[in-house]
Parts: C-alpha cells; structure tokens; sequence
C-alpha cells in the first residue's frame, strides 16, 4: 500500500538537517525497494525545509514505523510528519490507475 510522508523541518534546521544527511541516505538505501519517490521539499529559496516520501509498505503502522525510525526523525529534524493514503494515477508518464 502507498503512504505519502509529508515532513516538515523544523524553522532553523538546516545546518541539522546537513548533517544527518549521510545517515538519512544509508537509511534510505536498506529500504531501496519499499521508494517510489523521495526527496527534499524546498523553500522560496530552492533550501531544504522538509521531506517527501511515497512509500509502498504493508499498512499505515509500517509507515509510521518507517517514519519514526528515519535518522532526520530520530534527529529532532522534523516540526510534524503527515502520514496519508496514497495512490499512483501516472507513475513515470504512465497512467497505472
């Protein structure tokens, strides 16, 4: 099932933020598999000011699983994190639904 991670930093966070990268990334790769897409969102100013991730894992306690234990979560990174129901119309310039 496809959840939608919607997390927003914390204000004055970037330099935190930079410096859980590396294991924000490692963490991210054990679960390769599990990413439909993934990245930061951004500011006005093109900065990293929070995350997006579309997720497909078992239910809604995997993905809040999964939330919880992200390095940037565990880091006091995030201010809040929106954990909804997802689901894929185009994926990749294809209609799959």
């Amino acid at each position: 099932m496809l959840f939608a991670l919607i997390c927003t930093d914390r204000p004055a966070s970037l330099e935190l933020r930079m410096a859980t990268r590396p294991q924000h990334l490692a963490y991210l790769e054990q679960y390769a598999t599990k990413l439909v897409q993934v990245g930061p969102l951004l500011d006005t100013e093109g900065r990293a000011s929070g995350s997006l991730l579309i997720i497909d894992v078992e239910d809604r306690a995997a993905a809040e699983g999964f939330a919880a234990a992200d390095p940037y979560s565990k880091a006091g990174l995030f201010e809040s994190t929106v954990i909804r129901p997802f689901r894929s119309v185009y994926r990749d310039g294809e209609r799959v639904a």
